[in-house]
């Protein structure tokens, strides 16, 4: 029997394949992305070579750009936290510890670079598809001059952040629990970028907000963490953690944005009150950044 499975905000679909006894299967049917899947494959055997849970691959077919692969479950943190079945807690120190485990084998040739020109256009995605479409509103050429040279400053202060190993999308919807803790799914977009981007990304989630202490409490936690296994963190982490936000942030409204105006998910805006609270935060972090917060007082 074959189920279809929820899948992410991507164009690929999962189905679940119920098989003799108990056993299943998960395949990934994503036809007109071979080179994604390809990507999946290389960075799946990285985390492997970590000591990461993810998938075991049993078959695969890059022509019709099918995998098949192990079933690590259904039961994401984010159900987890959404229920109240149980403290947060456990499983955000095992998240970190993976995480922490995932950085420390980094190499400069391993992967794609995440770069200042990548990540300019993902900030430009907020203007042109948040802006113009959620708010629908057209700034004109002064307010995109500005939006550059804010971009720019942006950028120069990430340029300045360690590198290492980056999943993407580090966050409660792609931790699986599962033995050993936790199962890491939807890596294929892993790169080398700042070392903040997914501790970030994991404790400023895209579908769940802690509280600023407890977010505390766990980036002191991955801090130590880090120290004893050598991985080099920017001097003043918290700072640094803000300043990767913004462009994140910013990135993640337009992302949702499209899902709504292009791909008919509006249900992904819902979420938009919750990326411009953690902007309000991150927009403090550093003088340079002041020039956002102008900009987005001017919009409706």
């Amino acid at each position: 029997m074959i189920q279809p499975m929820t899948g992410d905000a991507g164009a690929r679909r999962y189905y679940r394949l119920l098989m003799s006894g108990q056993e299943t299967r998960v395949v990934m049917d994503a036809p007109d992305q071979i080179e994604s899947c390809r990507a999946y494959l290389k960075v799946g055997q990285l985390m492997i070579e970590a000591g990461l849970h993810v998938p075991q691959v049993y078959a695969v077919d890059l022509r019709k750009g099918l995998i098949l692969l192990e079933d690590l479950g259904s039961k994401s943190f984010l159900d987890v936290f959404l229920s109240g079945d149980r403290s947060p807690d456990e499983l955000i120190k095992a998240a970190l510890n993976a995480l922490v485990q995932w950085q420390v084998i980094s190499q400069p040739e391993g992967l794609e670079v995440f770069d200042a020109a990548k990540m300019r256009s993902e900030l430009d995605l907020f203007p042109n598809w948040y802006v113009r479409h959620a708010q629908q509103h057209e700034p004109n050429d002064a307010w995109f001059e500005r939006w550059s040279m804010a971009c720019n400053k942006l950028l120069e202060l990430l340029a300045k952040q360690p590198q290492a190993y980056v999943h993407r999308d580090f966050m409660s919807r792609n931790l699986l629990i599962s033995e050993p803790m936790p199962g890491v799914i939807d890596f294929q977009d892993a790169c080398i970028g700042p070392v903040t981007y997914d501790v970030l990304s994991l404790l400023r989630d895209a579908f769940w907000s802690f509280s600023e202490a407890d977010e505390q409490t766990y980036l002191d936690y991955y801090a130590q963490r880090c120290a004893s296994m050598g991985v080099t963190l920017p001097p003043n982490l918290p700072q640094a953690v803000d300043v990767m936000g913004v462009q994140r942030h910013f990135k993640v409204l337009g992302i949702f944005a499209r899902l709504c105006y292009r791909d008919g998910k509006p249900h992904y805006l819902d979420d938009a009150p919750r990326f411009f609270n953690y902007l309000n935060r991150e927009l403090q972090a550093d003088p340079a950044l002041e020039a956002f917060a102008e900009l987005l007082a001017e919009l409706p």
